[in-house]
C-alpha cells in the first residue's frame, strides 16, 4: 500500500502477503479497507504472472474496485528507471505500487465468459495440431528408419488418431457455443467472408482480444498482436534495420499466418500489393507478415461495423502505392 506525500514522493505505508485463494483475496480487501480515503477510490495495480493474477483481478473487479493489469515488461522497464537495486517482494510491490500512482493505467475489465471459453478452446485445439505435427514427423522418420518397430507405429498412429478426435470434438464445442450467441454468430460470419479466414481464424482473433473490448484503434491492435515496426537508431553508429517487433500475442500471429497465404492468392488487391512489397524488398516473409497485418486490421474493421466483406467499402485498403511500399521500412 503505497501513497503520495504532500511533496509528491511515494511512500510505502504498508505491507502483506496473502494466499491466492477466496480466503487471502478478502483478507486483502479488509486490509486494504484500513487504507482507504474518503472521496478517493482505491486503484489495485497487478502484475499479469500468467494466468495466477487472473483470479485476484477477477475478485477485484466483481466487488467494483479499479484494477489495472500491467505486463511483466513494463513493470521490469519501469523499475529501471527508479534508484532501486534490490529485487524482494516487498520492493517490487512499492515499484508497482509507484507505477500506478505515477502513470494512468487503463482500468482491467473481467473478459466475458464466452470469449474466455473460446480462448481455452481455441488454445487446446493449437496444442492438439501441434502434438499431432510432431507425431507425424516422428511416425515418418520411424517408419523410413533402417531398423523400425512395428509397435511403436502402431502406438503412434492411435495417438494420432485419438488426437484427431479430440480435435474435431473441440470444433464441435467452438460451433455449438458460438451458435448459442446470435450477436457473435453474426459477427463471426461477417469475418469469415473475407478470403482465406475461416472459422477457427475469426474465433482465434476474436477470442484472444476478448472481442477487441480492450482495443480503442488499429495500432494498438497492431502492437497487441506483436506485428508492429520498432526501429533503433542513435546518432550515426546505431541504425538498426526496422523489424516486427514479436512482442504480442502469438497466438493471433499463428493463426493469421496461413490464412495470409490463401488471401495472397485468392484476393487481387492483397495480391498485388504483396508481390509490389515483394519486389521491392526481396524478403517474401516480411511481405506476409504485412499481409498478416492488413488481414488482422481488416478482421477488426469489419467486427466494428458488423458488416461483411466488401472491397469498394473499405477505402482505408486502398491506401497509395508510396505508402503500401513504405508502410514497413
Amino acid at each position: 500500500m503505497s501513497y503520495l506525500t504532500d511533496n509528491l514522493e511515494v511512500e510505502q505505508q504498508s505491507f502483506i502477503v496473502f494466499d491466492n485463494n477466496e480466503k487471502g483475496f478478502k483478507q486483502l480487501v479488509k486490509w486494504s479497507a484500513k487504507f482507504a480515503v474518503q472521496n478517493v477510490a482505491l486503484q489495485f495495480v497487478i502484475e499479469a504472472t500468467g494466468v495466477y493474477h487472473q483470479r485476484v483481478a477477477s475478485h477485484l473487479a466483481d466487488h467494483k474496485y479499479r484494477v489495472s493489469v500491467v505486463l511483466p515488461s513494463r513493470a521490469k522497464y519501469f523499475a529501471q528507471t527508479l534508484s532501486i537495486k534490490t529485487v524482494t517482494d516487498k520492493v517490487s510491490s512499492k515499484t508497482i505500487s509507484i507505477l500506478g500512482l505515477e502513470k494512468k493505467l487503463d482500468d482491467w475489465k473481467k473478459p466475458d465468459a464466452v470469449f474466455n471459453t473460446l480462448k481455452l478452446l481455441t488454445r487446446e485445439r493449437e496444442d492438439l495440431v501441434l502434438e499431432g505435427g510432431q507425431i507425424k514427423n516422428q511416425m515418418h522418420a520411424q517408419e523410413h528408419s533402417a531398423w523400425t518397430h512395428a509397435p511403436t507405429i502402431k502406438r503412434m498412429k492411435q495417438r494420432l488418431h485419438l488426437i484427431e478426435k479430440q480435435i474435431a470434438s473441440i470444433e464441435i464445442d467452438i460451433k455449438q457455443l458460438i451458435a448459442s450467441q446470435k450477436e457473435l454468430s453474426e459477427r463471426i460470419k461477417n469475418i469469415c467472408t473475407i478470403k482465406g479466414i475461416g472459422l477457427i481464424t475469426a474465433v482465434t482473433i476474436v477470442a484472444e482480444t476478448d472481442g477487441f473490448s480492450l482495443i480503442r484503434n488499429q495500432r494498438q491492435l497492431v502492437s497487441y498482436a506483436g506485428l508492429d515496426v520498432i526501429e533503433k537508431q542513435s546518432g550515426i553508429s546505431v541504425k538498426k534495420k526496422p523489424r516486427i517487433s514479436h512482442k504480442g500475442n502469438s497466438h493471433i500471429r499463428k493463426a493469421l499466418y496461413f490464412p495470409s497465404l490463401s488471401t495472397i492468392r485468392a484476393n487481387e488487391f492483397i495480391r498485388s500489393w504483396y508481390l509490389q512489397m515483394l519486389e521491392r524488398h526481396q524478403i517474401k516473409m516480411k511481405s506476409i507478415v504485412a499481409v498478416q497485418r492488413k488481414l488482422l486490421v481488416l478482421v477488426y474493421t469489419l467486427w466494428k461495423k458488423n458488416e461483411a466483406y466488401n472491397p469498394p467499402a473499405l477505402k482505408y485498403l486502398e491506401q497509395p502505392q508510396v505508402t503500401a511500399l513504405t508502410e514497413l521500412d
